[in-house]
This record gives C-alpha cells, structure tokens and sequence, in this order.
C-alpha cells in the first residue's frame, strides 16, 4: 500500500507483479513516493493467484499494479497472463498501467503475442500533449514519441485508455496545454480518454519550482474553460470520454466526437451556474 487502480478496475481482480513506478519522477504524481521500485518474484505472484482462486473461480478482469507493470519483459508478462488464463478461464481482459517508453522497448509482433495472450488494454498517462509542459513537469516523454508509441500498440490490437491533466500548465501555458493535448489525442484516437485534474501534494511552490516563475494555480472556473478548449478541438472517431473521477469539478461522460456539442453545452452551463457545479461536487465527493 498505497494501491491505486482506475475508475473501470473498481471491480477487477488486482494483482501487483510490480512495486511502485520504475521511473517516478514527475512532479504532479506522489501516488508511488512512499515505495522503492521493485519487481516481485514470480513464484510469489503465482501463490497468490492460487490463493485467490479459493475465493472466487469465476473472476473476468484483471489489473496489473502500480505504476507502469507493462515494463515488465514481454517473457514475464506472458508467462504470468498464461497462468491467469489457466486459473481463471473466464478472464476476458487483463489490463496494466504504462509508460510510452515501456511500449516502445517491445516489439510490435511481442505487442501482437501480449494481445493475443489476453492483455488487451493499457492505460497510459499523456497528461499534456504540449513538449514544454512535459519537460516542466519533468515527465521525461514528448510528442512525438507518445503518437508513436499508443499507434504502434494499437496497431498491434491492444486498446489504450489515455489519460489528460487539466491544470496541469497553470493559466500562463493553458491554451497551449488544452490545444496540443486536443492535438496529441487525435493522432493516437484512443479507445478511451479521461481527464483528472490538478493536485498539488507537495505544495504550489515546490510544483512551480520547474516553471521557472510563470506557474499560476488555476481556480475551478479556469478549469471549466480549458476542458472547454480540449474538447472544442477533439476531432474523434469512435473514443469514450469520462471525467468522472474524483479530482473533477464536474462529471461528464460521452463519446467522442457524437457527444461532443451536449458535453462542450454542459461545461458551458456549469460555467453559467458555479452553484450548480459546486453542488454536484460535493454530491460526487459526499459533503
């Protein structure tokens, strides 16, 4: 502990064949600062899968945590996804988190052999679509190797869940974060696309340390207009699109782009009615 899984995993088996994040330095995430990374042995992951198969044979989801379980070897991940199957043949999708980097290290037919294996989904932290920012957030990935990446694992049938932070560049970098993430996404055409956004555990001025002094906090209604921006220039096939999590000032949920017009008029009204906004927050959060 701390376990972190997405929203969708909330009734999934999870299994941890990893141990934290193998990179670990962005400095909007503190979900893995307490752990040093590590990689369990594979004889511990197979007891526990036993064990758990006493308590319920029929499972049809799981998640591999934390952070980025996809760096793991294609061998391992393959030899642990195959004895998940052989445990639980009811299993119809196995996802993990990861990082472009742990993508471009497989090969596109080791890619094909995880899919057909039964590891069909990823979820993958974007956060911006905009070089600078990412360098400023010290996430250490850039355009052009993200597009490259989530293609190259689409390709190979593997579905991706990518993920945008909304406040992520402050007001002075806004418009820029919101156009290019908008850009980013519409080259890779997720499967599915979330927004989160902005916390800040240890503190404004730690974050802003990398900005170099042009880091302003956005306020709610900041916020409402930049997911304005974003979603005014997806231009998307077929994406389900959710910002239900619990970071959100408001829950929206559509797909992208048939929803697009009711999901831009819903942030349109919030912005008209903050106290409506503010009462299906605390509603969402249990006020």
């Amino acid at each position: 502990m701390p376990l972190y899984r997405p929203p969708s995993e909330s009734v999934s088996l999870i299994l941890q064949p990893t141990i934290g994040c193998s990179y670990n330095k962005c400095t909007f995430c503190e979900m893995y600062k307490s752990k040093k990374f590590s990689i369990r042995p594979e004889q511990e992951i197979f007891a526990e899968i036993d064990l758990l198969k006493q308590f319920n044979k029929d499972v049809r989801r799981v998640f591999f945590a934390d952070g980025n379980a996809f760096v793991l070897s294609t061998e391992k991940l393959l030899r642990l996804t195959s004895y998940i199957n052989l445990t639980f043949p009811k299993v119809h999708r196995i996802s993990a988190y990861a990082l472009p980097r742990d993508i471009q290290s497989k090969s596109f037919e080791e890619l094909r052999e995880l899919h057909k294996a039964g590891l069909n989904l990823l979820y993958i932290g974007i956060e911006s679509g905009d070089d600078n920012v990412l360098d400023m957030v010290n996430k250490n990935e850039n355009y052009d190797n993200t597009v490259s990446a989530l293609q190259k694992v689409r390709r190979a049938g593997i579905r991706v869940s990518a993920i945008i932070i909304n406040g992520l560049a402050g007001s002075a970098y806004s418009y820029k974060h919101a156009v290019h993430s908008a850009q980013i996404i519409n080259e890779i055409q997720p499967e599915f696309l979330s927004t989160l956004v902005l916390s800040l555990p240890f503190g404004v001025e730690k974050y802003a340390e990398n900005f170099k002094g042009n880091f302003k906090e956005m306020n709610k209604e900041e916020i409402l207009e930049e997911m304005e921006i974003f979603i005014d220039h997806l231009e998307l096939d077929r994406t389900i699109y959710r910002s239900d999590h619990t970071s959100n000032y408001i829950a929206l949920r559509g797909a992208l782009n048939k929803d697009k017009y009711r999901l831009l008029n819903e942030i349109r009204e919030a912005k008209a009615h903050p106290e409506i906004m503010q009462f299906d927050y605390e509603m969402r959060m249990g006020f």
